[in-house]
């Protein structure tokens, strides 16, 4: 039997934990709980969880904070959950290392939509042990260890960012729009949010370019349509 998912809910709210807890657990995974920034730090130490949904406005350490140090202790995939929508705490979010961003009020069916696409971009499938190294002038990417090198640089990217990376990448060539890529990357409706495949292209750039400034040129805006992945013949 497949062992169930653990993802830790950080919020201060109790009445949204609990609601969080009883869709989440209704769909199969393993829930545990804390209430702020702290709490969760113990629990991370301590525990392994395989996806964290965390609140932004909490006491004593807020979202932004407690996604920092969560990173530095282990890379697991982190939902931001906020009641503020504006780009640039998103941008933040995303600087951070948070693989998604849900705003107040949302709905718990899609929340859960998000959580299960996530998850299953992080956790290894079995056909991926069939995919090959991709290697390209001064970029390599390696889709079953999950890593990127850029010149000679390894770079770290967030789940989100890799997947874009290699989905572009084996689709040389081939000009995807922002929503194909949101439903091909994403895996699922992400209406509204287009700016979303904006901000991980933007740091994609900048991530690959510190490693080679030939690398970030591969990610290609075609302009009034979306994006390519173009290698120079």
């Amino acid at each position: 039997m497949e062992e169930k998912a653990r993802i830790l809910v950080v919020e201060d709210d109790e009445r949204i934990r609990q609601m969080l807890r009883l869709f989440l657990e209704r769909e199969g995974f393993a829930v545990a709980e804390a209430e702020n920034g702290v709490e969760a730090l113990a629990k991370v130490r301590e525990e392994n969880f395989d996806l964290l949904i965390l609140d932004i406005m909490m006491p004593e350490m807020d979202g932004w904070e407690t996604c920092r140090r969560v990173k530095e202790i282990k890379d697991i995939p982190i939902i931001m959950l906020t009641a503020r929508g504006e780009e640039m705490d998103r941008i933040l979010g995303f600087e951070l290392g948070a693989d998604d961003y849900v705003v107040k009020p949302f709905s718990p069916l899609e929340l859960v939509l998000r959580v299960k696409a996530l998850l299953r971009r992080v956790r290894p499938r079995s056909e991926e042990k069939k995919d090959e190294v991709l290697t390209f002038p001064h970029l390599t990417i390696d889709p079953q260890a999950r890593r990127v090198k850029a010149g000679e640089k390894e770079i770290r990217l967030t789940p989100m960012e890799f997947d874009l990376l290699y989905f572009l990448a084996t689709n040389e060539g081939r000009v995807f729009t922002r929503e194909q890529l949101l439903d091909k990357v994403w895996g699922y409706d992400y209406y509204g949010e287009l700016r979303t495949v904006d901000t991980h292209i933007k740091r994609l750039r900048e991530k690959l370019g510190k490693g080679s400034p030939q690398a970030a040129e591969y990610l290609i805006t075609v302009w009034g349509v979306g994006y390519k992945f173009g290698v120079e013949k």
